[in-house]
């Protein structure tokens, strides 16, 4: 993208860093809750989300720093900076442990075990772990998509729902346009001058990554059903709070200093509660919830319809404000947030500290699913082991 000499190859590098990103993202979650400790499994699988808002602050730092350059270099340096984390992560790919799961599909039990001895609090955990990964990866891979897309049972179609219905809410609100849009929100609201639209996105990134640290702190203290509702219901008021600034506005009833204060104000505190709840937890339930013989195609297809939702929400949001003003577009995913509100409080079940016998009889299940010697998830003073009776 950084040499791009035409929009079609411009828009040909965006597509491939997309497709990359997204391979990154399904797999990223997966992959930590392996070779992470169960004692520390809630805050690492967060992390992949504390990245991406870090990422999302450099954009906007660097968009801020290169804006004095003239108009047909700033984009391309500003570009050009993500190729140094990139090459970063392949550098640290070639020293990572290999994926336990993948190590004993290919009959490399003995390499699976090391791994798993480096990576876990005892060597018992580490036995444990790698016998739960031998059940599941006996199983057949096409029987694993069968029972989870062609006949779930009530339980695994409800883990599904739950699962699922996370991922495309975390979208659904309308944090990418949010974070894309930004400065078309400030304009909106009264910002005039760049510079000054500039510094409000980079309020906008700070706020989202420092609040993703205490969602790390929090997850797995409070737990991630509490999270999750001060998140559902916080974005909801933000979202609200800002159509009708918004709306007040357009029609002359609301001062315009009024409305830059309220628009930098529910637009941090959207990012904030984000950040702090459905943000990083929707990769931490999702990682959960699932049986491992089910767990990478299930959250795989959580993660697929997440980034649809998102590449939906993205480029639709212009078109919809076009259509009905920047107040209507937020009253809309206002609405939608109240709903995952109300997801939240019927279908998401508190995962901290609980077995995946537990997990499985909370979706309605006898707790035999699972393989017998499953380990605690997400416990932050302990861990568990259950061993089902001979």
């Amino acid at each position: 993208m950084t040499f791009a000499p035409s929009f079609a190859m411009l828009m040909t590098g965006r597509l491939l860093a997309g497709i990359g990103i997204g391979i990154g993202i399904m797999v990223a979650p997966v992959y930590i809750s392996e070779i992470t400790p169960a004692t520390l499994r809630g805050s690492m699988a967060s992390f992949p989300e504390i990245f991406i808002s870090l990422g999302i602050l450099l954009g906007y730092v660097s968009n801020f720093i290169f804006s004095g350059l003239p108009d047909h270099i700033n984009w391309r340096v500003m570009l050009a900076a993500g190729i140094l984390p990139s090459v970063f992560i392949g550098f640290v790919l070639m020293v990572i442990p290999e994926s336990p799961r993948w190590l004993v599909l290919q009959n490399r039990t003995v390499e699976a075990r090391v791994v798993l001895v480096k990576v876990t609090d005892s060597e018992e955990e580490a036995q444990e772990r790698l016998a739960e990964i031998e059940e599941a990866a006996s199983g057949n891979k096409k029987a694993a998509w069968r029972e989870l897309v062609i006949r779930p049972s009530p339980v695994i179609r409800r883990m599904l729902i739950t699962g699922v219905g996370v991922q495309v809410f975390q979208q659904a609100t309308g944090i990418d346009a949010l974070v894309y849009y930004s400065p078309t929100i400030f304009k909106n609201a009264g910002v005039t001058t760049e510079r000054q639209l500039l510094a409000a996105t980079v309020a906008v990134g700070l706020t989202k990554t420092a609040f993703i640290v205490i969602a790390i702190l929090l997850v797995d203290r409070v737990g991630r059903k509490p999270l999750l509702y001060v998140s559902t219901v916080g974005i909801t008021a933000c979202l609200a709070v800002l159509a009708a600034s918004l709306s007040m506005l357009q029609r002359g009833a609301l001062p315009s200093g009024a409305a830059v204060g309220l628009a930098i104000l529910t637009v941090c505190g959207f990012v904030a509660f984000f950040s702090v709840g459905i943000g990083p937890i929707n990769m931490v339930l999702s990682s959960e919830i699932f049986p491992l013989r089910l767990r990478a195609q299930a959250v795989g297809i959580g993660f697929a319809l997440n980034r649809m939702t998102s590449g939906a929400v993205a480029m639709s949001f212009l078109s919809i404000c076009n259509a009905v003003s920047v107040a209507g577009a937020f009253t809309g995913f206002a609405v939608v947030s109240a709903l995952s509100v109300a997801f939240v409080h019927l279908l998401v079940p508190e995962t901290s500290g609980k077995t995946l016998e537990q997990i499985e009889s909370m979706f309605g299940g006898d707790g035999h699913m699972t393989a017998s010697g499953e380990v605690e998830l997400g416990d932050a003073e302990s861990l568990v082991v259950h061993t089902r009776p001979e």
